[in-house]
């Protein structure tokens, strides 16, 4: 009867039990007809039996499997034209919509995704399912699908929400992926088994998706593009919003750099990062790789003016290695000394030399230096 996340008709029945609702909308009371011209066509019967040959299942509120973090849309989304929370979700697959959603992240992008998007989705999903938070996406082509297939590939469940009916391929070359998720994850929808999807649907759906999860990870999108509806709902929401970054030149990651640049959206590169974006602040802190320490990396500032001085391959006497450093001879000697004790510069008949197995210490050095 209402299409979802209709603000309009949430205000219009707020604080009205069900029956009271289907009451006023078979007597189309004043301030309800907009809602009634889909009374004939109402078949909860039918709905049900659907549902029941698809074996999918209608979660309310109150039930064990409901999902309460989606009731923040009661707040969230008041100036958009589609928010609220739903009266109900149609839930097709075997895994607990509550438990699986309650360490979720959403990964969402476009449709007509690059190769690289791809790539990064289907590696992120598969990373962040082996660390036992579920991918939640929207089964689309791109890297939806992607994302999907990537946490199946561990394998573990994943959650696509769908702008249509649970038991409704769309799109239908997905057909194949819908079966494999509803094998362990779930199909979830607002909409009663048979609906067909529509554009405002799908916007609706992106509240869903934003809600139910700790976070929204953008993998690519266009800066006018459904992903950024998700990110936006995802704001509101008070989740983490995540940008993955691509190529300055590339126009599918246009929206991940606008919303780092502008919408304060957190660049993460890596699983490592997401899970430090929605854990619990100061906790699974991401520990970035170091590089390898060397010996010279701990030399005071004179060895380090003297090393750099000392020539890769016509050894050079005492003077002009002082000259090329800016030392005098007596600190230049001394260092040099303390250099060969380090193996790290050989002495020779007509000065010293770098070892030849020892790269010199300034891959570039200007001409003056004394490494020609």
């Amino acid at each position: 009867m209402v299409e979802p996340g209709d603000l309009a008709a949430l205000k219009a029945f707020d604080g009205l039990g069900v029956l009271e609702i289907w009451e006023l909308l078979q007597q189309k009371a004043p301030g309800v007809e907009r809602w009634s011209t889909r009374l004939a066509e109402a078949d909860p019967e039918r709905d049900l039996e659907r549902a029941a040959a698809a074996g999918a299942r209608f979660v309310i509120p109150g039930d064990e499997e409901w999902p309460e973090q989606v009731e923040i849309l009661a707040e969230a989304g008041q100036l958009s034209r589609r928010a609220g929370v739903p009266f109900g979700l149609w839930v097709r697959g075997p895994a607990h919509l509550r438990r699986v959603l309650s360490r979720s992240v959403a990964l969402v992008g476009a449709r007509a995704c690059s190769s690289y998007g791809e790539h990064v989705a289907a590696e992120l999903s598969a990373g962040l399912t082996e660390n036992g938070v579920t991918v939640v996406s929207g089964g689309a082509y791109g890297i939806d699908a992607a994302a999907h297939r990537g946490a199946l590939a561990v394998p573990g469940p994943t959650v696509a929400v769908l702008a249509c009916g649970v038991d409704v391929s769309y799109p239908k070359r997905n057909s194949a992926l819908f079966s494999r998720i509803v094998e362990d994850g779930l199909v979830v929808s607002e909409l009663p088994p048979g609906c067909s999807p529509t554009r405002l649907r799908f916007l609706a759906r992106n509240r869903l998706i934003a809600a139910g999860t700790l976070g929204t990870v953008v993998i690519e999108a266009a800066v006018r593009s459904g992903a950024l509806n998700s990110a936006g709902w995802a704001e509101q929401c008070g989740r983490a919003v995540l940008a993955v970054p691509g190529p300055v030149t590339s126009r599918m990651s246009e929206g991940n750099h606008l919303l780092v640049r502008e919408r304060d959206a957190t660049l993460v590169t890596s699983v490592a990062e997401i899970i430090e974006a929605i854990s619990p602040l100061g906790t699974r802190l991401t520990s970035y790789p170091q590089a390898p320490k060397t010996i010279t990396d701990d030399l005071d500032h004179d060895l380090r003016r003297t090393l750099d001085a000392v020539p890769l391959i016509h050894p050079a006497p005492v003077a002009r290695i002082a000259t090329t450093a800016g030392l005098d001879l007596s600190t230049t000697q001394t260092c040099l000394e303390t250099l060969a004790d380090l193996d790290l510069i050989q002495p020779t008949d007509t000065g010293w030399r770098l070892p030849p197995t020892t790269p010199p210490p300034n891959p570039s050095p200007p001409p003056h230096a004394g490494t020609q």
